[in-house]
């Protein structure tokens, strides 16, 4: 039988990425190359993941939908730009490159699909 627990990440250790459950306050080691290089950038302190177990072993992990991040580098926004315009690129605050609307600037708060890396919304 499979199971889903609820799981919040702790920290990086090295080469593995620890993790507490939030029943049992157990704590679990993942292997960065089991998680995926490209969903490790997501992970935030605290943040909770669903980890599905089988016999006890964790077999897949499950981050939020939807994380928000904060610009940290883009290019300055022109004059007469308009948001029908194309994206422009833009750095985020965990190092992902992700293309936001031209209007925006660095310093803002906007949310990022985990799943395909792309700008959804400005954050609240």
């Amino acid at each position: 039988t499979l199971e889903q627990r609820d799981y919040s990440y702790l920290f990086d250790n090295g080469d593995t990425l620890v993790f507490m459950d939030d029943e049992s306050y157990e704590q679990i080691e993942l292997q960065k190359g089991w998680v995926g290089d490209e969903r490790i950038p997501y992970l935030q302190e605290g943040m909770k993941v669903i980890i599905e177990m089988h016999e006890e072993r964790p077999i897949g992990l499950e981050l939020p939908d939807h994380v928000v991040l904060e610009v940290v580098e883009t290019e300055p926004t022109v004059k007469g730009q308009t948001a029908s315009s194309s994206y422009k690129p833009a750095k985020a605050s965990n190092g992902v490159r992700v293309m936001i609307p031209p209007f925006m600037s660095a310093g803002e708060k906007i949310i990022v699909d985990t799943s395909t890396g792309e700008y959804v919304r400005r954050a609240d």
